[in-house]
């Protein structure tokens, strides 16, 4: 009896560590998997780059929302572990508006902002009293403006900073009617306004070429234009998460650069900057 006993211990304990080994395997490749926000994934990027990651064993999961605030949100509440679809200003406005703590951890591009028009060839051609839509989330509000003013169009307060909005312009000679619209609406308004300030990712989802159709575009290359690089964004906990930078590093192969290019027509261009860099933008906002 006492020898049934001791071999019914052993069994349970044999069985007992098995399912701890389970368990601990599961949990392991749980921590491999990684959800992804987006707001779009159509094109060649995400499929090579969820090849890429899952050579080296890790699964990209994506997630995709419908509105601009939505990643954020699900972020910060840890329904997803990164987010993609954003740039440092837009980041730190969630931020600074939700008391987030959520950071950027790895650059992916930036997408010049243009300005287009179904109705006229040349920012020159826009005249008294025209109407211009814009997006009305407050970085890209600011962002547009800030445009406008390039081309020549209007002038801003020298207070205007990253998120000023119209009423901090100081000069608007052609007296031109600023509308205010959500992002996503601003290629479909252009019937109705005489020029629309577009973001790159949704003008393309529009069916623009970004580089050739806009009658006015973003310089890229002016440094004024770093807030506006998007990034991969996480939980600050996660800034350092080795899966992570992994996932930062792939981006930033050729072949995934390469993608970005096919699915942006060229229009967005990947860049590489330090996650030092890049917090050093994000705080100095």
């Amino acid at each position: 009896m006492k020898k049934v006993i001791i071999y019914l211990a052993t069994v349970l304990v044999v069985l007992a560590l098995a399912a701890c080994s389970q368990k601990s395997s599961g949990e392991e490749k749980d921590a491999n998997v990684v959800k992804i926000g987006v707001t779009g994934s159509d094109g060649e990027l995400w499929p090579i780059l969820k090849e890429k990651a899952k050579a080296e064993g890790i699964e990209i999961k994506l997630i995709e929302f419908s509105d601009y605030t939505l990643p954020n949100q699900a972020l910060a509440n840890g329904d997803i572990d990164l987010n993609s679809f954003q740039h440092i200003a837009f980041l730190k406005q969630y931020t600074k508006e939700n008391k987030a703590d959520l950071t950027p951890i790895g650059a992916t591009l930036i997408a010049p902002m243009g300005i287009y028009s179904e109705k006229l060839t040349s920012i020159e051609e826009i005249g008294e009293g025209a109407r211009i839509a814009i997006p009305d989330d407050p970085s890209n509000q600011a962002r547009a403006l800030k445009l406008l003013e390039s081309a020549g169009l209007i002038k801003l307060a020298d207070d205007f900073g990253l998120f000023g909005d119209p009423s901090k312009i100081v000069e608007n000679p052609k007296k031109l009617d600023i509308y205010p619209i959500v992002a996503q609406q601003t290629p479909r308004v252009l019937p109705d306004v005489a020029a629309s300030v577009i973001n790159n990712g949704v003008a393309g989802q529009a069916g623009f070429d970004p580089v050739k159709d806009p009658i006015y575009l973003e310089d890229s290359e002016d440094d004024n234009t770093l807030p506006y690089v998007n990034i991969f964004a996480a939980r600050s906990a996660d800034k350092n998460n080795e899966t992570y930078q992994r996932i930062v590093e792939l981006y930033h192969d050729e072949d995934v650069k390469k993608a970005v290019e096919a699915d942006t027509n060229g229009g967005s261009i990947v860049v590489d900057i330090s996650q030092e860099e890049l917090l050093k933008v994000y705080k100095g906002l």
